[in-house]
């Protein structure tokens, strides 16, 4: 899988269409997609991975397994549900009812 193949994949998952991670890494216009004919420089990977919350490994392929970007990643349970537009289980959306019932289970819990 190429950068932008992986660039692609964890922009689907978090919502997000390139143009949107583009700019969100403040790059210019239309850089990711010219990766598909170029190598991108490196800071311009780490734009796009701090963007995207994963690590830079993960993005050139030097491994399979989405490392959370720890730097960006929220410490709290519902901030980061908050501020992730889209969370799968087993592949498939949650639906939103389904996200309101797990928030209230969460929101009861005991101290």
């Amino acid at each position: 899988m190429t950068v932008l193949e992986r660039i692609k994949e964890v922009s689907k998952l978090r919502g997000y269409n390139l143009t949107k991670v583009n700019e969100m890494a403040h790059l210019g216009k239309n850089t990711i997609y010219s990766w598909k004919t170029k190598e991108p420089s490196h800071n311009n990977v780490q734009a796009v991975a701090d963007v995207l919350g994963v690590s830079v490994d993960y993005l050139l392929g030097n491994t399979d397994e989405i490392h959370i970007n720890k730097k960006d990643a929220p410490d709290d349970l519902k901030e980061f549900i908050d501020s992730t537009p889209i969370l799968k289980y087993d592949g498939k959306d949650i639906p939103e009812a389904e996200m309101r019932i797990i928030r209230r289970i969460l929101e009861d819990m005991d101290d």
